[in-house]
């Protein structure tokens, strides 16, 4: 039976979920909102066929295959558990669950189950991220040695902005770091090839007092409720970690969602013995490669001039943008080959629930090295 998806979750990164699924021509069979109400609605504005009452309707649902996670995080352990006790494959938003009990369990289920797990890690598909693993792997630049950068953003600048994940009961401890951050860690683990084995943090939560209006406020949009509540806040706006990864290999990271004028600013740098390399997703079609002895290069995003392994993860041709919604298309195509060749014990190139788990227990070393104001080893949580 050809693959066909249920979509659980119609906010902001589900309708990119729908967009991505059509243009590879894989058909979303109905999608699960928050109530039957909002489910129809969500039914009716992406065009599907069918909304279900419940998550049990969903997995009672014998023609789709895999089930796209886009709820908010303390949703995920649930409705993963359940679609995989389904036999249907899961591709799930970040964090994978709220704490690592609950991931490591979603790991052991996967396999248990024999089900293709994923985790929505799509900014490695960038096709220019792709061609810096393929040149830290080639050693151009060396052996990597210094690895730092940032991920900002500005749509919880202001005490009057809200969104679920500033309710720890919703999204978890953590925040910045949890929701793009560990896309950065991520990031950087899958160009350099290296684990982080300890970290340092500084979080803080720069607007401690937030207005929550009384109502729906979706992802990203700003909302336009007169009667508020005042809500105390907990969850970072802030963070600054050290890293230390294998093979000594340094890094600091910082991330924030208080930075004005910045609206998903990523940006990386890789510093080799040989050289080092550049990325900004704000320029994402570029790929700045530092020289010692010569001119430094810019390599424009053009598969006839990226090596092997990077240049299938670029559709267009060169002068032909590619953007963010294209990396939830090449993560979704490496996914569904994968489920659509049916042997479930073979490798799997795309982010997996282990990947998922192993961010998860990350933050929390982050958290609590930021509570005790010291290094911590990741491998004791």
């Amino acid at each position: 039976m050809k693959a066909a998806a249920i979509l659980i979750g119609a906010g902001f990164v589900g309708k990119a979920h729908v967009d991505a699924l059509r243009r590879l021509g894989i058909e979303v069979r109905g999608v699960l909102g928050s109530s039957p109400e909002s489910g129809e609605e969500s039914r009716h504005l992406l065009g599907l066929a069918r909304a279900y009452a419940s998550l049990e309707e969903a997995c009672d649902d014998s023609s789709a295959t895999v089930a796209h996670i886009c709820t908010p995080n303390y949703l995920h352990f649930d409705q993963a558990s359940a679609f995989l006790r389904a036999s249907k494959h899961v591709l799930c938003e970040k964090p994978l669950a709220t704490d690592s009990s609950e991931s490591e369990m979603l790991v052991k289920l996967a396999r248990e189950t024999k089900r293709a797990a994923g985790v929505a890690y799509n900014l490695r598909y960038y096709p220019l991220c792709q061609e810096a693993k393929a040149i830290v792997a080639s050693g151009r630049i060396g052996a990597p040695r210094l690895v730092h950068g940032s991920f900002l953003q500005d749509w919880l600048l202001l005490p009057t902005d809200w969104n679920w994940r500033l309710d720890s009961k919703l999204g978890g401890e953590l925040r910045a770091v949890s929701d793009i951050g560990t896309h950065w860690l991520d990031l950087m683990m899958f160009i350099t090839g290296e684990k982080i084995t300890e970290v340092c943090a500084d979080l803080a939560t720069t607007v401690p007092v937030r207005k929550r209006p009384r109502g729906r406020v979706e992802t990203f949009k700003q909302g336009a409720a007169s009667e508020t509540d005042e809500v105390p806040i907990t969850t970072d706006d802030y963070a600054s970690v050290l890293l230390q990864f294998e093979k000594e290999l340094h890094g600091v990271m910082t991330v924030s969602q208080v930075s004005a004028g910045r609206k998903a600013r990523l940006w990386f740098e890789i510093d080799g013995t040989d050289g080092s390399l550049a990325w900004k997703s704000e320029s994402p079609n570029e790929l700045w490669i530092g020289n010692r002895d010569k001119a430094n290069e810019i390599l424009p995003k053009d598969p006839s001039l990226m090596s092997p392994e990077a240049r299938s993860y670029a559709v267009y041709p060169g002068g032909h943008a590619e953007g963010y919604p294209d990396t939830f298309v090449q993560l979704f195509r490496e996914f569904y080959e994968y489920v659509e060749a049916g042997n479930f014990d073979a490798p799997q190139k795309f982010p997996t629930f282990q990947t998922g788990h192993e961010e998860v227990t990350l933050c929390e070393a982050i958290a609590k090295s930021a509570q005790k104001r010291a290094w911590v080893d990741v491998s004791l949580y």
